[in-house]
């Protein structure tokens, strides 16, 4: 399902060419003549850009909506647009998605805590979260640091082998577009080998890793119950479209490019900055602990890119060369154990103009140096994200990538 049937009363869900229900998605090579034309079309309500047009020859992924796909395919043709048709039932691909999840349900080892097989729901997070608080009490501890606009707890695992809260701290979240279920998955695993992995554990000798999975669990439960695309908070806005682009809400350059203020869109930033309680309890929780956090990565997907600062600017901070030296360390480390490559730069060189995002935000503002967003693989043919089969071929070389970034503080901060 994608749209709820409050939401497709609204203009942005026009209901035209009923007999079709087939949302279509295309993978785009644009020329550097075609780009601006994409960039317009990525501003039109009812397309749904997975990778952004930025830069000619990179292929670029876009969902198309029944009522839109004569008019884009047109258009494609008279611009003479290379493209191809990636998938041509999305809907197909999502029951494929429910069938292996009541597959893995049904045969789930209940010895298991958590499952990467399968993308989990929040609640199972939440309690995957209490339960290694509670069995490795000597080393992490959960918390909350507020409620989500629906009243979830917005939960904080903390790993630590002592120093009193007075080590140097890697901050960690993930999930705050509710769609991108890989990237709660990385966390997730992130978490496990910290934390259960006995050969792991010495990454948190010197350093203390805090992590928030799931940023934005109304968002990621809505994925799971309504509309498997929903890329938003679940915010009440009294146009009749609900929520905010999370990762466009924060204050640094807020609002100046590639956010929108329809409310109807999937990159709205919202008439104020840090509206979102998510966001703004993030903000809280960085303020707080500032002197300690040395190193922030925010965990994304249509990849594979490793991005830092800046999304609002082609100019790049004063010290990009270490920040592209490191993860440059980081990529080498997780080809070697079999991942695939990853495309360094800058958010907006690399990947496409964004501003109000996170990782600028905790460069720019409070003034963490070694900010960073990850941008894991997308599903290509297979929809928005990776089979949940091919979650732990995915997480477990990113792993590597993690180890390089947390050593690298422990070998500089620790």
């Amino acid at each position: 399902m994608y749209a709820s049937s409050s939401e497709l009363n609204h203009p942005y869900y026009p209901q035209r060419n009923k007999g079709n229900t087939r949302h279509e998605v295309y993978r785009l090579v644009p020329t550097k003549e075609q780009l601006p034309m994409l960039a317009e079309w990525r501003q039109r309500s009812g397309f749904d850009f997975w990778s952004q047009a930025h830069l000619a020859g990179h292929p670029v992924d876009v969902r198309v909506p029944p009522y839109l796909q004569r008019e884009f395919r047109a258009n494609l043709d008279r611009h003479g647009v290379e493209h191809q048709l990636l998938i041509d039932d999305l809907e197909q691909v999502f029951e494929k998605e429910r069938q292996w999840a009541q597959t893995r349900a049904v045969s789930r080892n209940p010895e298991s805590r958590i499952s990467f097989t399968e993308y989990v729901r929040y609640d199972e997070i939440l309690q995957y979260l209490s339960d290694l608080a509670s069995n490795y009490s000597d080393t992490v501890t959960v918390e909350s640091i507020g409620n989500s606009y629906a009243g979830r707890d917005l939960d904080i695992i903390k790993i630590s082998s002592g120093g009193d809260d007075t080590r140097f701290v890697i901050l960690i979240d993930a999930g705050i577009h509710a769609r991108e279920w890989i990237a709660p998955a990385a966390a997730l695993y992130v978490i496990n080998q910290l934390v259960e992995n006995a050969a792991e554990s010495a990454l948190a000798d010197n350093v203390d890793w805090h992590t928030v999975p799931v940023l934005n669990p109304d968002g990621y439960d809505f994925d799971n119950t309504d509309d498997r695309m929903w890329r938003k908070t679940r915010s009440i806005e009294i146009t009749g479209c609900l929520g905010v682009d999370g990762n466009r809400n924060f204050n640094f350059h807020w609002n100046e490019t590639c956010s929108s203020n329809d409310p109807c869109s999937d990159t709205y930033a919202r008439p104020m900055d840090f509206s979102e309680v998510e966001t703004s309890y993030l903000r809280n929780y960085i303020n707080r602990n500032i002197d300690c956090i040395k190193l922030y990565l925010t965990f994304h997907s249509y990849g594979p890119y490793m991005l830092y600062p800046w999304g609002y600017t082609s100019e790049l901070p004063d010290d990009w060369e270490t920040l592209d030296a490191l993860r440059q360390e980081a990529i080498e480390a997780q080809e070697a154990a079999g991942g695939p490559n990853y495309t360094i730069g800058s958010i907006y060189n690399v990947m496409y103009a964004a501003s109000g995002v996170s990782n600028d935000w905790v460069k720019g503002v409070p003034g963490v140096n070694l900010s960073f967003g990850n941008e894991l693989l997308g599903g290509g043919d297979t929809g928005f994200d990776p089979p949940a089969s091919d979650i732990l071929s995915i997480v477990t070389p990113f792993f590597e990538a993690i180890r390089v970034s947390g050593q690298y503080v422990a070998d500089n901060y620790g």
